[in-house]
Order: C-alpha cells, then sequence, then structure tokens
C-alpha cells in the first residue's frame, strides 16, 4: 500500500505530540476503510514506539443496519466488548473518515436515544480514566469524499483544510502546537479568576458561573485538531439565550438554527429552524440533556470556515460553543448524561464580559487582559 506523506506526518504527530505513546502500552485504533493509509502509518509508528496496536475497522453501513433491525431488547443492552476496551487500553485513536455522513437519517430517533442510554456506563468509565490519566485519547479527522463533500469542497480543497487546520502545513507542526498551546494557556489563566461570564451581542444574551470550575487548554492533545479552552458552569447558573448561527449533525441528523432558553441551568424553551424534532428528542435522552455540560472558545484561526463537522466548526477561531449534556469530570463539571452535544456561535458581533470586565469582542480576547 503506498502512504502519503501526509499521513505519517499525521501518525508521528498523533503517537508524539498527542498521546506520547510509551514502550508496552495498548493502543486502539479506530476507524474506516477509508482511512487505511493513516491507519496503517500508525500502526508502523506504534509498533517502532514498542506498543502494541489494536485496529477496528467499523463500516456505516452495518451500523445502519444494527439500528433499523435491532429490537429494543438488543439496543439495551451495554456493549461489553466496548467497555472491556476502554477499561484496558493505555491509548485510544479514533479517525473520523466517514464514507457517508447521514448514514442513520433514516433511523427511528427512539432506537438512538435507547441505544444511547445503553452506553452511558461505558461513557462514564471513558471520562473517569481520561480524567484520572489512565487513558490518553484522541480524535483526529482524515480526508474523505463524503466530508469533503459534507464542507461543500472538493477532495483535494479538503485534505488542504484538514492539514492546514492540524497544521501539517507548518515546517515544525509540534512546535506550531507548541505556540497554540502558549496562547491559549494565557486565555486560561485569565479565565480562571472569573466568577461570571456575561455573553451579549448579535443572536445571545447569557449569564453563566464557573467560580471554582477548571478551564482546559486543548492545544490538540485529545482532539487534533485543537485550538478551544474549555470549562463546565455551573449546573444551575445559566440564564438567559443563545441562537447558534452553524449547522450541527447529531447522529446523522442535521440540525440548523437552533435556539435555547435557560432557567436556572434548565432548558425551558427549544427551537430550531431545521431539525426541531431531533432536538426536542436529544433533550429527552435524559434529565442531564437539558443542561450544559461544556462552554468553550474557539481559538484555531487556521479554521475559518464552518464545514458541518463539530471537530473542526467548534474551534473555528471567532466562535463560542456550548454541549448539552455530559461534563468533562476534569472541569469540576458534574452533569451526567448520555449526550454530549456540541452547538457553535458565531462571535464576531458579540461582547464578552468577566465579572463586569470587556474582556472579548470582535472574536478576539483583548490583548491587554492576556
Amino acid at each position: 500500500m503506498y502512504i502519503p506523506i501526509e499521513a505519517e506526518r499525521h501518525a508521528r504527530l498523533l503517537c508524539e505530540y498527542c498521546l506520547s505513546v510509551r514502550r508496552g502500552d495498548l493502543v486502539v485504533i479506530n476507524g474506516t476503510y477509508e482511512s487505511l493509509p493513516l491507519m496503517a502509518s500508525l500502526v508502523k509508528e506504534v509498533v517502532s514506539r514498542g506498543a502494541y496496536p489494536y485496529s477496528i475497522i467499523y463500516d456505516e453501513l452495518l451500523q445502519e443496519v444494527f439500528f433499523m433491525y435491532a429490537p429494543s431488547e438488543v439496543l439495551s443492552m451495554e456493549p461489553k466488548i466496548d467497555k472491556y476496551i476502554i477499561e484496558n487500553a493505555d491509548c485510544a485513536i479514533s479517525i473520523l473518515a466517514s464514507t457517508h455522513t447521514r448514514y442513520l437519517s433514516s433511523v427511528d430517533p427512539e432506537k438512538l436515544k435507547i441505544a444511547a442510554a445503553a452506553r452511558r456506563n461505558v461513557q462514564k468509565i471513558f471520562l473517569e480514566r481520561a480524567a484520572k490519566g489512565e487513558l490518553r485519547w484522541v480524535v483526529t479527522p482524515y480526508p474523505t469524499k463524503a466530508l469533503a463533500q459534507e464542507a461543500g469542497m472538493s477532495l483535494t480543497e479538503f485534505a488542504r483544510f484538514v492539514f492546514r487546520a492540524l497544521k501539517l502545513d507548518e515546517e515544525d507542526p509540534v512546535a506550531a502546537w507548541r505556540k497554540q498551546a502558549e496562547f491559549q494557556e494565557r486565555v486560561c489563566a485569565l479565565l480562571s479568576k472569573v466568577d461570571e461570564l456575561k455573553v451579549i451581542g448579535n443572536g445571545v444574551d447569557l449569564l453563566a458561573k464557573f467560580g471554582g470550575r477548571k478551564w482546559i487548554n486543548d492545544d490538540g492533545k485529545n482532539n487534533m485538531p485543537g485550538g478551544e479552552v474549555f470549562s463546565a458552569p455551573h449546573e444551575d447558573s445559566i440564564e438567559g439565550w443563545i441562537r447558534f448561527d452553524y449547522p450541527s449533525m447529531y447522529r446523522g441528523y442535521e440540525v440548523e438554527g437552533v435556539k435555547l432558553v435557560f432557567k436556572k441551568g434548565v432548558v425551558v424553551e427549544a427551537d430550531a429552524v431545521k431539525g426541531k424534532d431531533v432536538l426536542l428528542r436529544a433533550l429527552e435522552v435524559d434529565d442531564g440533556a437539558k443542561r450544559v455540560g461544556e462552554f468553550a472558545f474557539g481559538l484555531n484561526y487556521s479554521i475559518n470556515r464552518c464545514v458541518r463537522n463539530t471537530l473542526f466548526d467548534e474551534k473555528i477561531g471567532g466562535t463560542i460553543h456550548l454541549a448539552l449534556g455530559a461534563a468533562y469530570p476534569e472541569t469540576g463539571g458534574k452533569n451526567v448524561s448520555a449526550i454530549h452535544w456540541d452547538l457553535v456561535k458565531d462571535c464576531r458581533n458579540v461582547k464578552v464580559y468577566a465579572d463586569g470586565d470587556l474582556v472579548y469582542e470582535n472574536g478576539r480576547f483583548l490583548e491587554s487582559v492576556l
């Protein structure tokens, strides 16, 4: 198999910078057949470091068939094999390389709800092990025709977009990510002193409290590309409303023009221009789905457009995003849910006040406060 140089550089970045793969590690590699060049490069890189790779190739057709024909008693079964893998892996690499971005669009959303609830304990174990540093993980994309089509680009154009977002076009990608990390660490230092954030402007009037919560620097170690800082608001603190500008995919369904109204941290009103039924069903998965588990600022200014892929869209420089559902335990957040759904808002016409002081406008933090 011919392995392009970009795949080799990508694999080195993941193993060296993101995961620090060590001798004796069990490294789980999960991707579709279209990501085989990257998976092959990863196997080569992992074994060269004295670690053991375990590769899982999945296909959307098989998942579609499962959801279409599985009865409730099967959907509600806990996936014990997935649980075993998450309990024993040292590193996990998930490659987003979809061959069909809407393969679940004809599946009854109620079935997806049942299956999501069945995975709740697996997700809990994953988050707990990650928070303790027992499981090092990273999610990363690989260019495919389906993803390029979803983004409204040719495959060549999308591949260039991906590699630029990953900083693989830099002479030294690791050095470039270290520089990005230093900038984001200054933002975290600022926000860690803040109790209350007020976001106000075009399409938003929202207040959230974070006192005592930790702001995390996503510098590409878990999500490659990285480029955000995030925390978990106090579960009962969010008040106000927000309208999200970018479309979002939820389990194969596109939802657009989402508007949420909060009272004491809970969604009390929800609407969407497209996919309202999907939104309402997601909010009913469990009690935690009605609360925000994550609040984040997108700071990767190499990503400057929406491509209908959350891994990129949530990092767009000049945005914020809120995630309905599960909080990351390392932030101090306590919200528990079977879902974690990121919704992204353009903040180029928005101001953010930290304990009453202006710290952010026109999509950027003020240099004077960093």
